[in-house]
């Protein structure tokens, strides 16, 4: 009679055991999908917005020449338009002083957080793979344990070390599988928290960036709608005639006037 109790508990201990694996693996292939999901998802992110810096970069760098150009352009132009074209250009050289700010945050606080991510991902995927490694421990031991059970059913110490074995299988893995639990759960707290962090610093370093943009661009703005179109004109057109050509016409006109009195006194002359 106390054979077949014996024979009975572990019987049961043998199916519950087999009944809890389902759920385990339900978690463990949930656990994989959601560090998957981070994995490849935050790798997308971080090479966009390194991309995006990237190209704000360039941006800075075209602009940079062109500051350079419209300093030399000006530098040909009438007093105005060359004082107008300078300002200008000084106000576009400051928005590209705010333009590298702005790309050196973006890339210490949006592309750098999300490129630690690789290594949070590998250490979660380190995780899976011991709690991996100690479910097969325990699915081996049952196995071990149902071999051991059909060659040797009569040999109680054969079954009750292999039994011994693959309880202590089953507790390691239970108390792996909570670690992980705990651990994934922290990882999915840090996670979100991380992801509020990223975006709404992008989002601030952006509002800073253009909010500048916007104070700078309306100064160069008025700089350039602060040209006085009439004077400079006045100076070009007399640019067109220096002062040696008016001196010279000054000569010719005194002459030509002079040429014709004397004329006049001659015929006046003649006839008195």
């Amino acid at each position: 009679m106390s054979h077949l109790v014996y024979l009975h508990k572990h019987i049961h201990l043998f199916i519950c055991s087999i009944c809890v694996f389902p759920p385990r693996d339900n978690q463990t292939r949930q656990i994989q999908e959601t560090v998957s999901n981070v994995e490849k998802h935050f790798g997308e992110l971080c090479q966009i917005y390194a991309g995006y810096v990237r190209k704000t970069a360039r941006l800075r760098d075209k602009a940079d020449l062109l500051v350079r150009e419209v300093h030399a352009y000006a530098d040909t132009e009438t007093p105005n338009l060359k004082h107008g074209l300078k300002c200008f250009a000084d106000e576009l050289a400051k928005l590209q002083d705010y333009r590298q700010a702005e790309v050196e945050r973006l890339e210490a606080k949006v592309v750098e957080p999300l490129k630690s991510y690789g290594s949070v991902i590998k250490l979660k995927r380190e995780d899976l793979k011991v709690t991996l490694t100690a479910r097969n421990r325990e699915a081996k031991q049952m196995a071990q344990l149902e071999k051991t059970r059909q060659r040797n059913p009569s040999d109680r110490q054969i079954i009750f070390k292999a039994e011994t074995e693959l309880q202590r299988a089953t507790m390691d893995a239970a108390r792996i599988s909570r670690q992980l639990e705990e651990t994934i759960d922290n990882f999915e707290k840090l996670k979100i928290k991380d992801i509020k962090k990223i975006f709404g610093e992008f989002v601030t370093v952006e509002m800073v960036f253009h909010a500048k943009a916007l104070e700078v661009l309306t100064a160069a703005f008025h700089h350039i709608e602060d040209i006085d179109e009439e004077e400079d004109l006045e100076v070009f057109r007399s640019s067109l005639h220096p002062p040696d050509f008016q001196s010279r016409l000054d000569v010719v006109r005194a002459n030509s006037r002079a040429g014709s009195m004397k004329q006049t006194s001659s015929s006046l002359s003649v006839r008195f």
